[in-house]
């Protein structure tokens, strides 16, 4: 997959987009220096792993799940955040799982979703002018000039997180805590405590019922591990190239002496920074991780058949995956063209969608927010594009938050511009909250009744 030419460094000889001005380069170095020390994330075996499960994505006989934060915090750090943000993936997925009659594979932004690209290498309040705010990976969000300069140790801050991360969500999801019936017994809290749940009644219903059928034909679902352990990924936006850089790691069990991208099981490439002769398509090229790109309204299909063919010039199912990020305006117009072409080419991509990012907008108080509404619009077309299309509609991906904040409008509690401040906690951009997150899952793979 990698050519000859290809080195975890050769992106440096590349236009790279969205990388912070680091005030200090002496001390950037000194950070990539400890980072390429210290143990990996995650290993090049749990990466080929999901590699394959998403190969079989890519032939139509599963979905995968991609949930989490827009921005990860260093201020929410607590088990009870990590843990609610799961729980809500494993409601997801349960829905899913039930409603598709496919397995689904779980992959979260998380344990290392910290950078985020912006619009402007700098921000003005007033007659103030200070760098962006790019995620505490790279600065604080309080606008003043003491937090928003970058600081490289924060790299180092944020490895350390995502390694604590990992190590609870590890145990969480081996300890018993994704246990089927425990996730089902949460299905049923939200049905009868939501009038939204109610509608999906049926399918914490047939949870049941598919429960105690195993339990009839005298399956012990004591003994049965994958009814009381799951396997979650993680993934986050590969784009402080200098970070990924330092934790990607040659594999010594592998006869080719492949390369992997140890911050995460998965990357993707942003709408932004997925230029074919830029740095970030250069170095994900040559790490073997699955990787995504997603994928807006500007592109063409010629833009997306040359990514396919430097991203994944083997043609390895499961290898790459879309994300379309449309808008619900443009996702019909703009979606089928490209899953003609690319089933056309015979690329095994995985198709997912995106129907957060291109339906963000600011609100008449100033706050960046997402209407409900949309969200499933957006959603509903990705659906009728593949069906059109003859192509496998693959997965979700999605942004959400464990917390019951205010941030996305409409929805069963009919969140308004006036009430969006009261909750508001983002470190970025809106995030979908536990109920309306739930809904969706269901309506992703039922269109609502049209799909």
């Amino acid at each position: 997959m990698a050519t000859p030419t290809w080195t975890p460094t050769s992106w440096r000889q590349r236009n790279a987009l969205q990388q912070p001005e680091w005030p200090d380069q002496g001390a950037y170095e000194a950070a990539l220096k400890k980072l390429s020390l210290v143990p990996p994330l995650v290993f090049a075996g749990e990466a080929r792993t999901l590699l394959s499960s998403l190969g079989r994505v890519a032939e139509g006989k599963a979905f995968v799940l991609q949930a989490g934060d827009c921005a990860e915090s260093f201020h929410d750090m607590g088990a009870p955040a990590i843990r609610e943000k799961l729980k809500v993936i494993l409601q997801m997925a349960a829905i899913l799982t039930y409603s598709g009659g496919l397995p689904v594979i779980k992959v979260g932004r998380i344990a290392g979703q910290f950078a985020k690209p912006r619009s402007a290498n700098t921000e003005t309040v007033g007659d103030v002018e200070l760098p962006s705010f790019r995620g505490h990976i790279v600065n604080d969000d309080p606008f003043d000039e003491q937090s928003r300069r970058p600081d490289p140790e924060r790299m180092i801050t944020a490895y350390q997180q995502s390694a604590q991360t990992l190590n609870l969500l590890r145990a969480f999801t081996k300890g018993g805590f994704a246990d089927l019936t425990r996730v089902h017994a949460w299905n049923q809290e939200f049905v009868r405590s939501s009038p939204e749940g109610q509608r999906y009644g049926a399918i914490a219903d047939g949870i049941a019922s598919a429960l105690s059928f195993m339990a009839a034909c005298g399956i012990d679902l004591s003994e049965s591990a994958p009814i009381h352990q799951v396997d979650l990924y993680t993934s986050h936006e590969a784009l402080l190239l200098g970070y990924e850089e330092a934790l990607t790691r040659q594999d010594t069990t592998s006869e080719h002496g492949d390369w992997y991208d140890c911050s995460a099981h998965m990357l993707w490439i942003g709408e932004r920074t997925r230029g074919l002769r830029d740095a970030h398509v250069e170095f994900l090229r040559g790490v073997r991780n699955p990787i995504g790109c997603k994928v807006g309204p500007s592109a063409s299909g010629d833009d997306i058949i040359a990514l396919c063919e430097v991203l994944n010039p083997d043609r390895i199912p499961g290898r790459l995956t879309l994300i379309s990020r449309m808008g619900a305006k443009k996702i019909d117009v703009a979606l089928p063209p490209l899953l003609a072409q690319v089933r056309d080419s015979g690329h095994p991509v995985v198709w997912s969608c995106d129907p957060c990012h291109g339906n963000t907008f600011t609100s008449d108080s100033g706050l960046k927010t997402r209407h409900f509404d949309d969200v499933e619009a957006e959603m509903v077309g990705f659906f009728d594009a593949h069906r059109a299309e003859g192509t496998w509609p693959g997965g979700l991906h999605v942004e959400l938050t464990g917390d019951d904040v205010t941030e996305c409008m409409g929805g069963s509690d009919d969140v308004t511009d006036a009430s969006l401040p009261d909750r508001y906690t983002t470190v970025c951009d809106p995030r979908l909250k536990p109920r309306p997150s739930i809904c969706s899952s269901k309506n992703f793979v039922t269109g609502d009744g049209n799909n």
